[in-house]
Parts: structure tokens; C-alpha cells; sequence
């Protein structure tokens, strides 16, 4: 994603913090801060997998979100790696890891199945044609069906898979954990998973000024694109860029006390 390449330099001396300090509650704000800085790539990631008919990119990106947190909990300097690439493994075999093991729960009638069949056909046929994925109106226009046989179709095809959010994903005896214990919440601000942690970011923006704040607001929990920021407050993606990288860097600085750590 184009912001989170620009700032990647920062995660990863946050990330290297993180790793080097034996002070709990600064490395529980550090995790937060890498947590909010990454969501945007995590949901790239997710987009790049999902399939149309079948994976909701809310519930990809929460499984990734699961890959990113492991990331940041794993990952060992001395490996010799950058974090972004490790991140990359981890956030991409999780979703990988979600899709493979989903169970078809639902079986949908002969004639669904068959439709769907033939929308998936099509839709491969259209999207090298037309250079993009059709649209339901194009694809009904393309099999002369009614649109909202199309939309039947690919509404039942999606409804076979599922996956039990009591799942375990770590069986010890004493201490096991489920998929629902681990998945983050629909929205991205809610990946911060205690109250106290919500309002520690919260807290720290609140002291960015109103255009630094203003623009992390959107470009990692409303997901803008840098063009669309410039556009909604009047300036140059490139002043979008500068704004961002400094604002993370504020926000290093006011959530760990310190004044270096983020190149600006």
C-alpha cells in the first residue's frame, strides 16, 4: 500500500523497540502504535486473496489482522529479515490458512450450484475481455438471466462456506484458543483490543494537531488513499505524504516519551 511503504522505515524501528525494551507498558503502546500504522497494509493483503463469490474482505482482513499480531509477538531481529517481509508471511498464511480450512456448511440446490458454475465461467471470460471483474448487471446481460439470478446465485455459492468461530487454533489442555478469542473486531479501531489500549491511542492523537489528525484519522481507519486526502482537505498528495510521516512520528514520540525513533 502506498502510505504504509513510505512509513515502513518507522515500523520497523518501532518494531526493533519493541523487541529491545523489557518495559511492559511501552512495549504494549509500541504494539498498538504498529498496530494502527499496519492495518491499512494488512487490508491490502486481504483484498489480493479474497475471492468475490465467496470471501467477505471484512472477515480476510480481521484473519490477517490475527497473522499481524503474530508477527509483531514472533518476529527476531536476528533473523537477519525486515519485518515487513515477515509480517508479509505471517499476515498472508493466515488468511491462506482460514480459506483452506473453511467447511461447507450449507449445500445450495443443483440448480444454484450449476448457475454458479456458469458465473464463475463467464466471469473469467468477461474480466479478460473487459479488463476488470464484470458487474452483476453485466453478467446477468451475458447468461440472459434475470439479475437477481445472478445475485441468487452468487449469494448461495458464498453461503456454503463457513467457519466455527469456536474453533481451536491453540489446543493445550488448560488454555484453549478459539478463533473468536483472536479475530479483531469488524472495525479497524477496535483491532486495539482493550478499553484502556483504545484510549491510549486516542489520547495520543488527541494531542497531534487538527491536519496530522485529520489525516491518520483517514488514511488508516477510514483506509483514503493519499489522492483522496489531498482532494477532501485541499492540498498535494505530496503534502498528504509529509503530513503522515510526521504525524507518525508525533505519535512515537507522545506514546513512548521519547524524541527519536521516527525518521522525520
Amino acid at each position: 500500500m502506498q502510505s504504509f511503504d513510505q512509513n515502513f522505515e518507522d515500523v520497523q524501528k518501532w518494531v526493533l523497540e519493541y523487541k529491545a525494551t523489557d518495559d511492559e507498558a511501552l512495549k504494549k503502546r509500541l504494539r498498538n502504535l504498529i498496530v494502527v500504522a499496519c492495518l491499512p497494509f494488512v487490508k491490502s493483503i486481504a483484498r489480493g486473496l479474497a475471492r468475490r463469490s465467496t470471501d467477505p474482505i471484512e472477515d480476510i482482513t480481521q484473519v490477517g489482522s490475527v497473522g499481524l499480531m503474530k508477527a509483531i509477538d514472533l518476529f527476531k531481529p536476528e533473523m537477519n529479515v525486515n519485518f515487513k517481509s515477515y509480517a508479509t508471511y505471517l499476515i498472508t498464511g493466515e488468511i491462506k490458512h482460514y480459506i483452506r480450512d473453511k467447511i461447507s456448511m450449507i449445500k445450495p440446490s443443483r440448480e444454484i450450484q450449476e448457475l454458479a458454475y456458469r458465473i464463475s465461467v463467464v466471469t473469467k471470460e468477461l474480466s479478460e475481455k473487459l479488463g476488470t471483474e464484470p458487474s452483476d448487471e453485466q453478467l446477468a446481460e451475458a447468461l440472459a438471466i434475470p439479475v437477481q439470478k445472478v445475485q441468487q446465485a452468487i449469494d448461495g455459492d458464498r453461503r456454503k462456506f463457513t467457519i466455527s468461530l469456536d474453533q481451536i487454533l491453540n489446543d493445550c489442555e488448560d488454555n484453549s484458543i478459539t478463533l473468536n478469542d483472536t479475530l479483531a473486531d469488524e472495525t479497524y479501531k477496535h483491532s486495539i483490543k482493550s478499553h484502556e489500549d483504545k484510549i491510549m491511542i486516542q489520547n495520543a492523537m488527541s494531542q497531534l494537531d487538527d491536519i496530522q489528525r485529520q489525516v491518520i484519522e483517514m488514511s488508516f481507519f477510514s483506509d483514503m488513499t493519499q489522492k483522496n486526502i489531498g482532494e477532501k482537505l485541499n492540498i498535494s498528495q505530496i503534502q498528504v505524504s509529509r503530513i503522515q510521516k510526521k504525524a507518525l512520528g508525533e505519535l512515537f514520540k507522545i506514546i513512548t516519551g521519547k524524541s527519536e525513533g521516527a525518521n522525520i
